[in-house]
């Protein structure tokens, strides 16, 4: 019995012998809870910069979005397929998810290995190893008589913009494969498939393993918002508030990070934790100096750590007699499972023994002791730092809740963290006391990545779902350049017919002459009354210009508004109106007894026939005043002067807004001779040689034609480009079958329209959960100004909420990106058709003339120009795509259509005396 007792006691101080041997060999590796803390702290502080859009670009951890902004909600159905890459074998599988909600997952799978060669050679050879094995699996599986969704696996760090799109930023795990380091996996996927045939699949999301971990693991706890992986490498992601994210637009919901969490230290925030060994593993390394967390954690590197320390313990006679054997010198021999071996709770020595003498050495008990504590220390390290990263991301979910205690759920998987005996009972026992505020479960998954993959593929097909619908939807606002260069032609046919006299009554395009001869040359000078009557403000302006070398146009003006029951009463009581703002207006500025040369600027379709005589055509942009079609508005104007009976003016011109922006220019530019107006109407003119001008005697010269274009297409030669909401916008308009280009181009209304898609959307289910508010049935309720703003490259769609929360709709971010989108298109849409307009224009001066190239300005004015932050370059670079031969400057107009109506008055006047 005493010989029983003196043998335990022997062991057991053999055993605290070889354990601190080494314990002072390795104590760098031994970590206090503080160090661990102070860790977690430097780690917090990386993943910030990961998550800033400032220092992103410099941050070691580099918090990639995932586009992965929920958890499985159980609506989830259907047949999918995923392929899972990330180690030494990669897996597919076919995963069932049941109807119904009943939760009911059913999962075939095959895994194939990677030959060596396939991991080191080109990416076009290591996804055509994939391609093919999956082709494999479907013939095998009888999977391949319908078309079925894919999720793809890809367990390493990726960029990505989108759910089906990913650029690798790095290779990891011992891949180096040529040529897919800074491309889209998923583009390379999908054509190794395609090389392949015979394999119907649509790829819908990139995931990577750690995602797909806490995706599995989601599906059956509902509070799993964080994933880990620790095997062949390490990583770990969790579900981050949206607002924090700068690298994605939005601010409401949450979104799935993907830390990668392995580059950790890359910068050298770890220097004071690693050791010897670590440089050493670090420098042999296919990455020296990347992944170094990773090199410290995962599988792929924990035996090499712990053969690299035996070796230098054996050197320096601490072990084995100081003998070392040929294998215990070469890399790779003592691998992450002997030290699963090595640490088992009953057979630990007894393994220890074997695997050491597999290595050809020849063990004593104080050896195996020695080693089984050298891999303790290395794995238990391995728990720690996992511990204390860990330990950072739950911390920063309770604050980002402001919550006092978290109750969580973390999904684990890796070879590591499954097989090791004893590695999660220290990693979850460290992360409870470095956060006893943070409640942690933990989980298992069990059915590994894979069907994380499907899981997130299933939420992606009903997302690309609704994708499709709205696809579909605003597919008719989608112009090739062939039916923009069809537009141009059409446009170009119309110009000829409102200039001929024989088809001027029947022409869509009505080529009004303006008796405008000339842009300015500098020499007007005076001063002029002006009047800017175009919308719901009308202004009245005193302009003084001077001449000569210090030649100067200054303005005074006074702004009124044009009430709706004047707008849309009797034209009596209209011009009535506008004298009574200009008896306002020169008692404000005490000219009451003056009587000025006057220019009206009148910017509605009007038949000239003269300079001073204006027949109003037609009406747009919601007047309607009664008994003024028809009629000219000049003498409309003089008699309402003499019905107020209290001043007299000399009226020299009508002006069209269009005229003056284009004079406006031309007094800066000479080379200015075309107009634009893009705000909320929409209008050109332009200097026409007057021999082409059959409306008017003469073919001397030039004359400005104001195009009036805006009734472009009103002769059904559009129909084919209009969709069934312009119909819609046109049906419910003061003017129906009237002025239908500029209802599909003018500020006044491409909100319209945008609310007419939106309400669509909405009753199909696809926005604002299907409820259709009463703002939303309001005719005019969404502005063209909203467009301008919800379109900012600055603004961030927590403001585009708020946009729409003001019109009483309730959105998501989804939604917010949608109503994004729609107003992109109706714009843009807009901007190409005003560009395709333009270029016939331009044109048709380049051929008056006989150039092969024409070099002029376009002098431009209105609120969707000035205001929309595409609208100008989309509409610039129509017209360089379908004019080539003209080089087209674009000129804004300051006060146009006030100065332009002034420099007309001034240039009539001198154009009077000299003939």
């Amino acid at each position: 019995m005493f010989a029983v007792h003196l043998l335990s006691f022997y062991f057991t101080k053999l055993q605290e012998d070889q354990i601190k041997k080494v314990d002072r060999f390795l104590y760098a590796m031994r970590l206090s809870d503080e160090q661990l803390s102070d860790i977690s702290s430097r780690f917090r502080m990386e993943m910030e910069n990961g998550l800033s859009g400032e220092r992103n670009a410099t941050a070691t951890v580099k918090m990639l979005p995932t586009h992965v902004c929920s958890t499985p909600d159980g609506s989830e159905k259907g047949e999918f397929l995923a392929l899972d890459l990330g180690g030494s074998r990669f897996k597919v599988l076919e995963v069932t998810v049941s109807e119904d909600g009943k939760r009911k997952v059913q999962m075939k799978s095959e895994t194939f290995p990677i030959p060596e060669e396939v991991l080191n050679e080109r990416g076009t050879d290591l996804f055509g190893h994939v391609a093919g094995s999956l082709k494999t699996f479907m013939q095998k599986n009888n999977v391949n008589h319908k078309r079925r969704p894919l999720g793809f696996t890809f367990s390493f760090p990726c960029l990505q913009s989108k759910l089906n799109e990913g650029v690798l930023l790095s290779w990891s795990k011992n891949y180096k494969a040529r040529g897919v380091q800074g491309t889209d996996v998923v583009q390379s996927l999908k054509q190794a498939i395609n090389n392949v045939g015979g394999v119907d699949v649509d790829v819908l999301a990139l995931v990577n393993d750690t995602v797909g971990t806490m995706m599995t693991c989601g599906y059956d706890d509902q509070h799993c918002e964080v994933g880990v992986i620790v095997g062949t490498g390490t990583n770990a992601c969790y579900m981050e508030e949206l607002r924090h994210i700068d690298l994605v637009e939005g601010d409401e919901g949450r979104m799935c990070i993907n830390t990668e969490w392995g580059a950790f230290g890359d910068d050298g925030a770890l220097n004071d934790f690693i050791t010897s060994f670590d440089s050493e593993i670090d420098a042999a390394s296919i990455n020296p100096g990347k992944q170094l967390f990773e090199k410290l954690v995962s599988g792929m590197y924990m035996g090499e750590i712990v053969r690299l320390i035996l070796l230098k313990m054996a050197k320096r006679g601490l072990l084995f007699e100081g003998r070392v054997s040929d294998a215990l010198r070469t890399k790779g021999k003592f691998h992450t499972k002997h030290v699963c071996l090595i640490e088992e709770y009953k057979d630990g020595l007894k393994n220890t023994r074997s695997v050491l003498t597999e290595l050809g050495l020849s063990p004593s008990e104080e050896d195996c002791i020695a080693v089984q504590h050298v891999c303790t220390i290395v794995s238990f390290r391995s728990a720690n730092l996992c511990a204390a990263a860990l330990a950072a991301i739950l911390t920063r979910l309770r604050e980002n809740r402001k919550l006092k205690t978290l109750r969580t759920t973390v999904g684990m998987d890796g070879t590591v963290y499954r097989t090791h005996p004893q590695y999660a009972r220290r990693l979850h026992k460290v992360v409870r006391r470095l956060v006893p505020e943070c409640h942690v479960r933990f989980v298992l998954s069990e059915s590994g990545s894979g069907i994380g993959a499907a899981m997130v593929t299933a939420v992606a097909q009903r997302l690309a779902s609704r994708r499709g619908e709205v696809d579909d939807t605003l597919a008719g606002f989608t112009l090739s350049t062939a039916q923009l260069q069809q537009v141009k032609e059409k446009m170009g046919r119309e110009l000829e017919r409102g200039l001929q006299k024989e088809s001027h009554s029947s022409a869509s395009v009505k080529m009004l002459p303006t008796y405008v001869h000339r842009t300015p040359d500098g020499t007007e000078r005076g001063k002029f009354l002006a009047l800017d009557l175009g919308g719901t403000n009308f202004r009245v302006l005193v302009v003084k210009i001077r001449s000569g070398i210090r030649k100067y146009v200054r303005m005074y003006n006074k702004i009124y508004a044009i009430p709706l029951e004047i707008m849309q009463g009797t034209g009596e009581e209209l011009f009535d109106h506008i004298v009574q703002c200009i008896s306002d207006f020169l008692d404000y500025m005490g000219m009451r007894n003056t009587c000025l040369p006057l220019g009206f600027t009148f910017s509605f379709p009007c038949s000239q026939t003269g300079i001073d005589k204006g027949i109003l055509v037609n009406w747009t942009k919601g007047f309607k005043a009664t008994d003024c079609e028809g009629n000219d508005v000049v003498d409309m104007l003089r008699e309402a002067i003499k019905r107020r009976n209290e001043f007299d003016l000399d009226i020299v011109a009508v002006v069209n807004d269009t005229v003056g922006t284009m004079m406006t220019c031309a007094y800066e530019d000479p080379k200015c001779e075309i107009g634009l107006i893009a705000g909320t109407g929409s209008n050109v003119c332009y200097m026409e040689e007057m021999k082409n001008i059959g409306t008017v005697e003469g073919d001397e010269g030039r004359m400005c034609v104001n195009t009036e274009w805006g009734g472009f297409g009103d002769n059904d030669n559009i129909e084919d480009i209009r969709t069934r909401f312009d119909r819609e916008v046109d049906e419910g308009s003061l003017n129906v079958g009237k002025q239908r280009f500029e209802k599909m181009t003018s500020g006044m209304y491409l909100g319209e329209i945008v609310r007419q898609i939106l309400t669509d959307l909405t009753r199909r289910g696809l926005l604002f959960r299907g409820r259709i508010t009463e703002p939303l049935k309001t005719r005019g309720i969404f502005e063209t100004k909203f467009l301008s703003q919800i379109e900012s490259d600055r603004l961030a769609l927590l403001q585009v909420r708020s946009i729409l929360q003001h019109l009483g709709l309730d959105s998501t971010c989804d939604d917010s990106i949608i109503v994004k989108e729609v107003c992109g298109t109706v714009s843009r849409r807009a901007a190409q058709l005003c560009g395709a307009g333009m270029a016939a224009i331009v044109d048709k001066i380049r051929e008056n003339r006989g150039l092969d190239h024409l070099d002029i300005t376009v002098g431009v004015d209105g609120t969707l120009y000035k205001l929309h932050p595409h609208f100008s370059r989309i509409l610039k670079e129509t017209v360089k795509e379908l004019s080539p031969k003209c080089d087209v400057d674009f000129m804004l107009s300051e006060d146009g259509s006030g100065k332009g109506a002034a420099l007309i008055t001034a240039v009539a006047r001198q154009y009077f005396k000299n003939t």
